[in-house]
Parts: C-alpha cells; sequence; structure tokens
C-alpha cells in the first residue's frame, strides 16, 4: 500500500482543488492508496477543512500538530505515522499533480527513493532565481548529482524514509540524506504547473539561510557516518 503525505500550513483556499484532484487520482492509483494530511499549525481554515474531508472521506486521515514548526517537522510526523511500504509527498498548492505519482510508482520496487524533476518551471522569476541558487549551494556541497531535489513531489520506501536523520530545513535535503543509506534513487521528469490559489510561504530569504547552515551539517554527517562488517559471528 502507499500513502499520500500533505503536509498543510494556511492552504484553505486551495484545499477543495488539492481534496478533488486527489480523489480522482485514487481511481487511477498504481497502489491502493491513502492520505494522510498533515496540519502545520494552521491559523486559517485549513484544519477545519482537513477535518471535514476525513470525516467523509475514509481513505482520508489527518494529524494536526500544536503549533506551526515547519515543512521538515510536518514531513516528519507524517513519515512517523505511516505505516505502509511505500509513501509520497506532494504540496498543498497543486504545482505538482497527484496523477503523476503513478510515474514514479513505476519505478519500485526498483528504487527505494524516487523524486520529481520540474520542467518548464512556472514559478515566479524570484521563486526560480532563488530555487536555483539554493540547487547550486546544495549541489555544492552533497555532490548527489540531482538538479532539482527540492522538487514536492517524491516517492520513498517507508523503511528507509524512517531512518532519515531530521533537521529544521532537511526537506531541502531529503536525496542526499537518502543516499547516506547507501540505497538507489531516481529523478525523473515531472510536469509542473502555475499555482492557482493561496501563495507561496518560501522565498530567498528562508532557502539561503537555513540550506547554508545545513551544508555544513550534512558534510559533518557524511564524513562522520558510522560504517561496519561483520566479519565473522558465533
Amino acid at each position: 500500500m502507499f500513502t499520500i503525505l500533505v503536509p498543510v500550513y494556511n492552504e484553505a483556499e486551495a484545499l477543495d482543488d488539492l481534496k478533488n484532484a486527489l480523489l480522482d487520482y485514487l481511481k487511477i492509483a498504481a497502489l491502493p492508496t491513502m492520505v494522510l494530511f498533515i496540519n502545520d499549525g494552521s491559523s486559517d481554515e485549513s484544519l477545519n477543512l482537513i477535518q471535514s474531508y476525513s470525516e467523509s472521506y475514509k481513505v482520508f486521515q489527518y494529524i494536526s500538530l500544536e503549533n506551526n514548526r515547519g515543512l521538515s517537522t510536518a514531513l516528519k510526523a507524517g513519515i512517523d505515522h505511516t505505516k505502509t511500504e511505500y509513501l509520497g509527498y506532494i504540496d498543498a498548492d497543486l504545482q505538482t499533480k497527484p496523477e503523476d505519482f503513478n510515474l514514479l510508482l513505476s519505478f519500485l520496487p526498483e528504487y527505494d527513493f524516487i523524486t520529481g524533476i520540474r520542467v518548464n518551471r512556472q514559478d515566479s522569476f524570484i521563486k526560480k532565481i532563488s530555487s536555483k541558487i539554493a540547487n547550486t549551494v546544495r549541489n555544492w556541497f552533497t555532490k548527489d548529482g540531482l538538479k532539482d531535489t527540492n522538487c514536492p513531489l517524491k516517492v520513498i520506501k517507508t523503511n528507509v524514509a524512517k531512518k532519515i536523520p531530521f533537521y529544521k530545513g532537511a526537506h531541502r535535503f531529503l536525496p542526499a540524506l537518502v543516499m547516506l543509506q547507501n540505497v538507489s534513487v531516481k529523478a525523473i521528469e515531472i510536469p509542473h504547473y502555475r499555482r492557482i490559489k493561496g501563495y507561496s510561504k518560501f522565498g530567498i530569504s528562508n532557502r539561503l539561510g537555513t540550506s547554508l547552515i545545513f551544508c555544513f551539517i550534512y558534510l559533518w554527517m557524511k564524513r562522520n557516518k558510522i560504517t561496519y562488517t561483520i566479519t565473522k559471528q558465533d
């Protein structure tokens, strides 16, 4: 089975469209699928909407954080509560579409982690530039070979996801953090769409500062990772 994680922070305007898109996807999903909304301390009507969806549809569940803790924490909470063999992640803004999960799922079980690469980005100039700068900085440090590590459409084996070391800002480094486990990673191109409702919560300031700090943390983790091989056992 497959669980789709949907972190939500003040996305009330977009949630009805997202709910409908997810219901449409469930009709064609490559695997039996459920959806787990993670309310990240929203101050708008997001939680009320998520609760109503969960009451109306058995395939929808939710958890709600006491206050806003950021995307990495929301993802960590969702992963901790996932019980299916596979999980995926999508943003609530519908700039990536649920139906494209099937493109990623087609590479299971051969790969442990499959991530999208957004083509024809439909973002503002500022968001495109900030994303490009952040990806360039991350790639210089991590050497993960991926040009769009922050694409909000991913599929991962749950047992791999539960071993990811999460810190603030870790969501921007998921492929590199997964690679610390010496597992197989695949990146494929997916369509990208213009945000119709709501607004982005990220920009240059909250991308680059945290990302740069985490680059140094990642290097320390990579260099000090504990590995060993057992040659004899009694």
